[in-house]
């Protein structure tokens, strides 16, 4: 139940992030006559016919501006996070000694008979 109720409200969330101006337009048309009477700046203009078309501007102007002063701190932030050095950590690998014998007889080296790193026996 719970996570069905983040997953809409996150979803919800993310829709009205992205549908903010479709909300201005719906909160305009919703509320015309209250906002001609009131925030509209033509009021001794009727001849305009502005109908608060003016609000409606200055809120979408608004709304723009916002988002892109978000885009821009969203970009900034990105920035920043790539110029971050990352700390380089060097290690210190010790290579351990290997000791090498010569049979008597042979030319070559061997490595040593105790030694982990050999192959398996050939099968017979």
């Amino acid at each position: 139940m719970f996570t069905r109720l983040t997953a809409i409200s996150l979803i919800f969330f993310s829709l009205a992030a992205n549908l903010s101006s479709l909300f201005l337009f719906a909160g305009y048309e919703l509320n015309r006559d209250y906002i001609a009477e009131e925030f509209c700046v033509n009021k001794d203009k009727p001849q305009l016919h502005c109908n608060g078309k003016c609000y409606l501007m200055k809120k979408l102007k608004q709304a723009e501006e916002k988002e892109q002063k978000q885009e821009k701190q969203e970009q900034k932030m990105l920035v920043q996070e790539a110029l971050v050095p990352l700390r380089i950590v060097f290690k210190r690998y010790l290579v351990s000694e290997r000791h090498f014998y010569i049979p008597a007889g042979t030319d070559l080296p061997k490595s040593d008979p105790v030694s982990v790193f050999h192959p398996p026996p050939a099968a017979a």
